[in-house]
């Protein structure tokens, strides 16, 4: 992708991700809002059809108290169960007295239907529309019931034909029992009322909303036809009134629920005293899918300024880094080989120094390219010179060993022994490895070095060495030991001027190895050794000069170089008594065989 095409992503996404999470969360508030107007409306709505249910209920009630309360009634009821004979005058007078009484109780209360006494038996004058004999009233459904009393709903009134009473309302009622405290049951009051007066909501015509009422045994009762999704409604209360932990009258719960893409508010009451419970529900899912299409809406409007804006943005980059696009060029052709390519016109921005500071790399890179012609021109005369000392080297070797010959004729051993460890050391030193050497190699150097200097003075250095055979072959850089070894002698052991030992010892540490070069000198005091320390680690420079360490950091430097940081030297010493120096190597065994091709070859 190229950077044009990121720099217009990227903006993009800068873009869309704020607006689509603003967008998100809007729609988001607007669909819980109308969720929960949709909550407090259906509340309102089950709190008036609450009152409603109420307010009929006492009437059926006080209607059913009306009733109980008539000493006239009760003594006909009674008579009926005693076969007590009433006079046509008694009759006469209880029909134009109570039973009038009756007739109209139910004429000035439009929610009543009517008002019906039974007689536990045929023995009883009927005298319509209240008083009926005991058989009569099993023309009715809920007279089958096994216990008449309480409330019944749902049912047509089938006292008589079809020409007498209309059989096209459904019917609710209260049904209570008269007793005497003589005789027991008497009769049995119906208080008989509509069910579209006493439950209006059942039948109200509002688009998108129904109600109904659910007796206790799970019957559910429809104003009108039943909505398709019943059962979801009905498992949806049940789980809601199971979550309950019990049931409380006049109070009234509203929730939302969902099935499939269709969308709900559900609100019931339970109304303890009719033994039912009354729901109403509304379907908003026009309402949520509304949101929804504006939702949508929005979002393909979004997805046009997006594209128009990414076109816009990529013209507007691409303007911008012209520049850039004619510096990667320039760059191009730097990589096929064309050096002399020059970025022109750089202007005063980021950019113009960009291709500014490529065009100095340049010139530099030239100037560069010429320095390291010259200087290989230099490493091929050093060559040429070095070739030259190695044959000076192997004349001053033939001439070293004529000597030792006439030395050992005139059986002088001693000048022959030096003449030997002198030409050893020049053959070791002055041989051109590009590799480490071996420890072996390493200390054969040394001790010819102590032979030399032995020669020297007149007391003795004696080497004492304690290395293990399975050192012998690791690897170390050339002349390692022997700065340090010289560091003793010089300026530890030639100070003191009598015999002396300068040990040298190795021994393993974990997977690493170490070793000590301990001379019994002077010593050092604790601040010299804290300063040579300084000067090693190079957090003091160490100039030219005897004593002043630049051996042993040079030593330090190889170690490092050739092994890495956590290796290298360390010093501890005391005045008057000691000083040693510690070498800390990797364990790594050298090739044999390779290392012997090599040196063969290099001799």
């Amino acid at each position: 992708m190229k950077l044009n095409s990121k720099f217009t992503a990227l903006i993009i996404i800068i873009f869309v991700i704020p607006i689509a999470f603003l967008t998100g969360v809007i729609y988001y508030n607007m669909e819980q809002t109308t969720i929960e107007e949709n909550i407090s409306y259906m509340e309102y709505i089950m709190e008036r059809n609450a009152e409603q249910a109420k307010s009929n209920l006492g009437v059926i009630n006080m209607t059913t108290q009306f009733v109980l309360s008539s000493e006239k009634m009760r003594n006909v009821l009674n008579a009926a169960v005693t076969g007590e004979h009433y006079g046509a005058e008694e009759l006469m007078e209880f029909r134009d007295t109570d039973i009038v009484d009756f007739e109209r109780l139910v004429n000035i209360n439009p929610l009543l239907y009517g008002v019906r006494i039974y007689s536990v038996n045929d023995n009883v004058q009927e005298m319509m529309p209240v008083l009926y004999t005991n058989s009569r009233m099993h023309n009715l459904e809920w007279a089958s019931a096994e216990d008449v009393e309480g409330w019944h709903y749902g049912y047509y009134d089938t006292l008589f034909s079809t020409l007498l009473t209309s059989q096209d309302k459904m019917l609710m009622s209260k049904v209570t029992a008269m007793e005497d405290y003589e005789n027991g049951t008497i009769g049995v009051i119906e208080v008989a009322a509509e069910m579209e007066s006493v439950f209006p909501s059942l039948y109200e015509n509002v688009e998108n909303e129904w109600s109904c009422f659910v007796s206790e045994d799970g019957t559910m009762y429809f104003g009108k036809d039943a909505p398709a999704n019943t059962p979801f409604f009905m498992s949806s209360v049940e789980a809601q009134m199971a979550a309950t932990e019990f049931l409380e009258e006049d109070v009234i719960e509203t929730f939302y629920a969902k099935t499939g893409n269709q969308k709900y508010v559900i609100s019931y009451l339970y109304l303890k005293e009719m033994r039912g419970t009354l729901i109403s529900v509304r379907n908003i899912t026009g309402e949520i899918q509304e949101i929804y299409r504006l939702r949508n809406m929005t979002v393909c409007a979004a997805l046009a300024i997006v594209a128009l804006l990414t076109f816009l943005v990529n013209g507007i980059v691409k303007h911008m880094l012209k520049q850039f696009y004619d510096i990667l060029k320039s760059i191009r052709r730097v990589q096929a080989g064309d050096l002399d390519v020059r970025i022109e016109n750089c202007g005063k921005d980021e950019m113009g120094e960009l291709g500014s500071q490529i065009n100095t790399m340049l010139d530099r890179i030239q100037k560069l390219m010429s320095d390291n012609i010259n200087r290989e021109v230099l490493v091929k005369n050093s060559e040429i010179r070095a070739l030259q000392n190695q044959i000076n080297a192997h004349f001053i070797y033939n001439v070293l060993e004529t000597i030792k010959m006439m030395a050992e004729i005139d059986e002088e051993y001693a000048i022959s022994d030096a003449i030997t460890a002198l030409g050893k050391m020049l053959r070791y030193s002055m041989r051109w490895i590009s590799r480490n050497v071996k420890v072996n190699e390493e200390l054969e150097y040394i001790r010819n070095y102590v032979k030399l200097m032995n020669l020297r003075f007149d007391y003795e250095i004696i080497l004492s060495v304690n290395i293990p055979e399975e050192f012998m072959n690791q690897e170390i850089p050339k002349m390692s030991l022997q700065p340090i070894v010289e560091n003793a002698i010089l300026h530890g052991i030639e100070e003191v001027a009598e015999d002396t030992t300068i040990y040298i010892k190795a021994y393993r540490r974990g997977a690493d190895w170490m070793i000590e070069i301990t001379d019994s000198g002077k010593g050092m005091t604790e601040e010299q050794v804290n300063a040579l320390k300084r000067k090693i680690a190079g957090q003091i420079e160490a100039s030219g000069g005897s004593g002043n360490g630049i051996g042993l950091k040079n030593v330090q430097d190889r170690i490092t170089i050739a092994f890495g940081e956590k290796y290298g030297l360390d010093i501890v010493s005391q005045l008057g008594c000691f000083t040693k120096v510690m070498l800390h190597l990797p364990y790594c065994e050298a090739d044999v065989d390779q290392k012997a091709e090599l040196t063969e070859r290099e001799e």
